[in-house]
């Protein structure tokens, strides 16, 4: 906590953001991402957002939308908000070099661009081809990039991805651009210096100008961001992800340290590509790594163009009644994960702890990579496939610790236990968190020990601020 105290704390995300999140490279048409989202509702497996790739662009260019495939965004937009359902889209730095294209026309007008040595703006190919790259070092680029985010926000979007932000760079050794390059950064964070000096803050630097821009767009509204490079301080603007990751029982059991490293370093609002980006996962590796990925502060399913369908139903009923299982699991657990991250906005507490928070005296569990805290809530899971978290030996930290669930016990889901003494807020079983109410009751789960005390924090209304 005292890191988090130094760097800042995470921002407090909206609860909409805490639901699941489905996403694919790509759904490459509205009409596709209407359909993913029936498909939820007609299942009853609880998801709040759907994310869109770089195939919703015109030739993969910032900023715009293919008129053939998504004819229509605001529309859509409205289409998904009437079924509950967010929308986050992807905006990368670098913006094609093309006469006529407006983002191009302004950031040169603007005079944004990174440099090379000898004073002209550096290109370097990624997917739209030849590009220039934004100097988020500098205030007046950041104002440039927030007031394109602010407008792009009026088409109906309720989040946006930055991704390929380190920068990525295609054709290079380095997969980035030269440390020769030159950014004319804000005197209070070092001046005028070559990449090298800023290579490392660059894509939290971006992220801060997307959360200003989101912000600009509604005073009411908590921003919401998703940054692939990050620093130190970046939670304070955007949640972040492990990358990406296969789909495999090695990727899926180092998901579990990489989350509670990340908490551990002050961001506290991660998760790993729930059943992995590349590759094709079997029944049994998604409906595992559903399980505790539901669990997770961020939990995001996503997968690569090219591999099959990584949606909850894509792996056979049995599959698809794990997955409903875990994100029902998650859903109810909601007042709680809510009030961890309002914590851990106040006071810096990591939301997914490793288990010696728990009992700091006892070296053995440091050495626990499969279960973690949220709280008091203990989590304990499985990464073989050959057992399930019920058939493993769980080492507790010492005190009273109640097992419990849901009435969903299954082989393929975490085994929970609550520390006594904990009182664990629960509500009821929705499928998006616009079905939520103040008015709801909620179940409070007591763990007896001599004492017994709990907190809680409550967004009022839809889950939008």
């Amino acid at each position: 906590m005292s890191l988090s105290h130094a760097i800042g704390t995470v921002a407090m995300p909206p609860k909409w953001s805490l639901g699941y999140h489905q996403c694919r490279w790509s759904y490459d048409s509205s009409e596709k991402v209407r359909k993913v989202v029936r498909t939820f509702r007609e299942k009853g497996i609880p998801c709040d957002v759907i994310w869109m790739d770089i195939d919703y662009m015109d030739g993969f260019r910032c900023f715009t939308f293919d008129g053939n495939r998504f004819p229509d965004p605001k529309s859509m937009a409205d289409d998904l908000h009437s079924i509950g359902c967010k929308s986050i889209w992807m905006l990368d730095p670098g913006i094609k070099k093309e006469k006529g294209y407006f983002v191009y026309e302004s950031g040169s007008e603007t005079d944004v661009w990174i440099k090379k040595a000898d004073g002209s703006p550096f290109i370097g190919e990624v997917w739209p081809g030849d590009c220039v790259f934004p100097d988020f070092t500098c205030e007046r680029t950041r104002t440039w990039w927030a007031s394109l985010v602010r407008d792009f926000v009026s088409n109906g979007v309720d989040g946006i991805w930055n991704d390929m932000n380190e920068p990525a760079v295609f054709k290079t050794t380095t997969k980035t651009m030269p440390e020769s390059n030159i950014h004319r950064g804000d005197a209070d964070i070092g001046g005028v210096q070559n990449h090298s000096y800023y290579h490392n803050v660059y894509g939290m630097l971006m992220a801060r100008s997307t959360y200003e821009g989101m912000a600009m767009s509604s005073t009411d509204k908590r921003p919401f961001v998703l940054t692939r490079a990050g620093f130190i301080g970046s939670q304070r603007y955007a949640a972040t992800w492990t990358g990406d990751n296969l789909s495999n029982w090695e990727h899926m059991h180092m998901s579990l340290p990489m989350v509670l490293q990340l908490g551990l370093s002050g961001q506290p609002l991660s998760g790993p590509d729930i059943g992995g980006f590349a590759g094709n996962a079997t029944p049994k590796l998604f409906g595992r790594w559903m399980g505790v990925g539901a669990l997770f502060p961020f939990s995001r399913g996503h997968s690569e163009t090219g591999s099959i369908d990584h949606e909850p139903w894509s792996f056979g009923e049995e599959c698809e009644e794990v997955c409903r299982l875990a994100l029902l699991r998650r859903y109810r657990l909601l007042p709680h994960i809510y009030t961890l991250f309002y914590l851990s906005h106040k006071k810096g507490a990591p939301v997914a702890a490793p288990l010696f928070f728990a009992d700091s005296q006892d070296p053995e569990l440091r050495k626990i990579e499969t279960s973690f805290l949220l709280g008091p809530l203990l989590i304990c899971a499985s990464t073989s496939p050959d057992k399930g978290a019920h058939e493993c030996a769980h080492k507790l930290p010492k005190g009273v610790w109640s097992r419990f669930d849901f009435g969903d016990s299954h082989p393929d889901l975490p085994v929970m236990y609550l520390q006594g003494g904990a009182i664990l807020p629960v509500g009821l079983p929705i499928k998006h968190v616009g079905e939520a109410s103040l008015e709801d009751d909620l179940t409070l789960i007591v763990s007896l020990d001599e004492n017994a005390g709990g907190s809680r924090a409550q967004q009022e209304g839809s889950g939008e601020d």
